[in-house]
């Protein structure tokens, strides 16, 4: 496929109304057999791709990201008479949550700034409390670093509803506008991240599961849709955490299943890494994904041939 008229990769990264008419129109312009009619099935899993993460200019915007995008945005276009279905996550944030700011102060009454890791004894020596939901806040550090095996970590306000940060980046927007009309079949839009006591890093998962709650559980709907898929192929932001995560839970829910574990594809050119002044994120997330390879993950690029 070569690529509709109307898309400027110029304008990746940048803020603007997506032109959704004139992308619908080019897809059905397209000429392009149905995704029902596909006898191989391909999922594009597009983790995050949104204004916060991706703009240089993002309240948590990832190093690489940009460039991860179009190279995102362009793959679509080249294989959008492969791709049978398109899902997009939206990380989903209110200004009340146990990994933003307001949620802790210190002995002084002073905020964490962003970057900041909070850990078990960080909590029970009074360095820094929690000022909503004591006892679970509590709980949380202890059950995320015995079952996560990592540290609460306190972010800048991102992705927060109802403000641009939240949007998914135009650019591709406009590709997956194109594609629903291209091939018939509707985008797949999964929220994520509204629920205040926990991390949501996995959009299969929060990281500490929140009882009772059905958004503080494993997506089991949204996972066997993935299964459905002979292959699935996955980009998004950030390759340190909401990607890692995500292919940890499929990683850990398919377990031996070594023919579901071949059919994810990791776009390795379609993520970047969160920067830390201190953490080296991408080394972490390369590590694990190498373990992950070992089991039958497959790391590609976005100028590898597509699954046939």
């Amino acid at each position: 496929m070569k690529f509709p008229q109307f898309y400027n990769p110029e304008r990746v990264g940048q803020l603007f109304i997506p032109n959704t008419a004139q992308a619908v129109d080019a897809g059905v312009s397209a000429d392009i057999s149905p995704s029902s009619e596909d006898k191989v099935r391909i999922a594009l899993l597009l983790i995050d791709v949104q204004v916060d993460f991706v703009h240089e200019d993002g309240a948590l915007s990832v190093p690489g990201a940009v460039a991860d995008t179009r190279r995102t945005v362009e793959w679509i276009y080249r294989h959008v008479n492969h791709i049978t279905t398109i899902a997009a996550s939206l990380d989903s944030h209110i200004p009340l949550q146990i990994f933003f700011p307001t949620w802790w102060v210190d002995e002084n009454g002073n905020h964490p700034a962003p970057f900041t890791p909070i850990s078990v004894q960080d909590v029970q020596s009074g360095k820094w409390r929690p000022l909503y939901e004591e006892n679970w806040s509590r709980e949380y550090v202890e059950r995320l670093e015995e079952q996560a095996k990592k540290l609460l970590m306190i972010w800048p306000y991102h992705t927060l509803i109802g403000t641009p940060g939240h949007a998914l980046t135009p650019a591709l927007y406009e590709a997956i506008a194109f594609h629903a009309a291209a091939r018939r079949a509707q985008p797949q839009f999964l929220i994520k991240g509204t629920l205040p006591q926990t991390e949501h890093y996995s959009i299969l998962e929060p990281e500490v599961k929140v009882e009772g709650n059905p958004m503080g559980e494993l997506n089991v709907e949204f996972f066997n849709m993935l299964k459905s898929h002979n292959a699935i192929y996955i980009a998004g932001q950030a390759k340190s955490h909401c990607v890692l995560e995500t292919v940890a839970s499929l990683v850990r829910h398919l377990g031996e299943d070594s023919d579901m574990l071949s059919r994810i594809h990791l776009l390795t050119d379609c993520m970047s890494s969160v920067a830390h002044p201190e953490i080296d994120f991408d080394a972490i997330a390369n590590a694990t994904f190498a373990r992950f390879a070992e089991r039958g993950v497959q790391l590609v690029t976005s100028a590898d041939p597509i699954a046939s």
